[in-house]
């Protein structure tokens, strides 16, 4: 997939007057003319692969930063944030956004930025909610975090070298390396806990009820809080946070990166993902790891010269509560806000557990998505226990899922089912399925009539 074009102009604004330069001096320097520079600036062109590298020659600075430091986290972002029911009756078009970012980038960075602060109308988190401040950084970096991702491949060629099994490799290494044991203990032993790190006694020990990816992602987490150490700190503190829970849930999303990053090394379960057509079970066998663990690694595949399909990925339970998401670079409106459409087979997944169900469906703006959804059980369930079960939803731009085994018999320009961003943000007229109104708009009764709809509002 070709990479996406990277419009920066605010960034390079930013450091033109920061190095004191006018822009004929910096155009100068770069050996463009000032025209061009201009241009680059209001994001009305990209910036070129040779003019990136003169930035990065002659400011010294690393490049990805052009991209992780666009205003609220670019316009993907700030149309997920505009998708919010309270702005339903503004109708901002696509090409706006644009245009704001261009014009006004620390406009658009202040609405980011009070929008997170004070939540959204259907949102129930509090102001600085760690999980939301988390949340907002992964996807300023897309989750994807380059350097992790080479260290985690450098680490996996390594244990590759060394022994065919993986948990094996990594075990021995914890052992060898940094005198640490693994020791698997009954469950009666660690009747609450998956994983602990008993310092005292240089072990590391796992409950019993672990699968074996289960039991290979922790020791690799474990691994990567001595062996990622020096990333990881970096990211942390580039992240700057204010909150000492919002800083320790966002470590261990990244320890947890870097672990599914030595189980499906970058390269190689891209190569897989494109010669299995992204089968999920196949991959699952392949690399040793569960459905879920798969489904994380497939919304992080954006190295630069060699990207996988941007994905999306969310999980919620029977209430519809979600628990994980992440846009990645789809763009999708579908794993923001509280409310989603019923009509979306995510919740029906939970009626067939452990099937992936495929669907088409079609957004009231015309995208449409080819998703997946399938029920995952968590591990640490034993008989008579409370059963935990959540529904995993996957989705891809229906006109780059061509390739996709699931996307097989399925005539990708057909019909789809037609969803909504759940109810207080659709508009669609006469959908059964209704519950609300769309934020708004007024209710409209009618005595003398029955539509489709029990609720009908005006504009419908």
């Amino acid at each position: 997939m070709a990479d996406r074009k990277l419009l920066a102009g605010h960034a390079i604004r930013r450091l033109r007057r920061g190095a004191g330069l006018t822009q004929a001096a910096m155009a100068d320097m770069m050996a463009i003319s000032p025209s061009y520079l201009n241009l680059v600036e209001r994001n009305q062109r990209p910036i070129s692969a040779a003019l990136l590298v003169k930035l990065a020659e002659s400011f010294d600075f690393d490049p990805r930063a052009l991209a992780a430091g666009e205003p609220g986290g670019g316009a993907d972002a700030i149309r997920r944030r505009l998708a919010d029911p309270m702005f339903a009756d503004l109708e901002i078009d696509r090409n706006e956004v644009e245009e704001w970012l261009a014009s006004a980038p620390g406009g658009a960075e202040a609405f980011a930025r009070v929008f997170d602060r004070i939540g959204s109308a259907g949102d129930a988190a509090v102001p600085d909610d760690p999980v939301g401040l988390v949340r907002r950084e992964i996807e300023r970096w897309r989750n994807h975090f380059a350097d992790l991702d080479a260290a985690a491949e450098e680490l996996a060629d390594d244990l590759r070298l060394g022994a065919g099994d993986l948990y094996g490799a990594i075990a021995e290494r914890l052992r060898a390396r940094h005198g640490i044991t693994i020791r698997v203990l009954p469950a009666d032993v660690l009747p609450d806990t998956l994983r602990r790190l008993d310092l005292h006694a240089r072990q590391l020990q796992l409950s019993e009820v672990l699968d074996p990816a289960s039991r290979t992602f922790a020791v690799a987490f474990q691994l990567g809080q001595i062996e990622a150490r020096a990333e990881i700190d970096s990211l942390a503190k580039g992240a700057a946070f204010s909150d000492r829970a919002a800083e320790r849930l966002y470590r261990r999303h990244l320890l947890s990166y870097f672990a599914a990053g030595v189980m499906m090394p970058y390269a190689r379960f891209l190569r897989g993902c494109e010669a299995t057509g992204y089968d999920i079970e196949l991959l699952q066998r392949r690399f040793g790891a569960g459905f879920e663990q798969v489904a994380h690694r497939l919304t992080t595949l954006q190295r630069v010269g060699a990207r996988g399909l941007p994905f999306f990925m969310i999980r919620i339970d029977r209430a519809g509560q979600a628990s994980k998401r992440y846009p990645g670079a789809s763009g999708a409106a579908l794993v923001e806000g509280e409310g989603r459409c019923p009509l979306w087979q995510l919740h029906h997944a939970f009626d067939r557990p452990g099937s992936l169900a495929v669907q088409l469906v079609e957004l009231e703006d015309g995208a449409r998505w080819l998703t997946m959804a399938r029920t995952v059980t968590p591990q640490g369930r034993r008989f008579g226990a409370v059963r935990a079960e959540f529904s995993i939803g996957l989705g891809v731009q229906a006109s780059l899922a061509t390739g996709l085994v699931a996307a097989s018999g399925i005539d990708l320009a057909g019909a789809a089912m037609p969803i909504g961003l759940g109810c207080r943000a659709c508009f669609r007229g006469d959908c059964p399925q209704r519950s609300a109104a769309p934020a708004g708009r007024a209710l409209i009764v009618n005595e003398r009539e029955r539509r489709t709809s029990a609720l009908t509002f005006a504009g419908d």
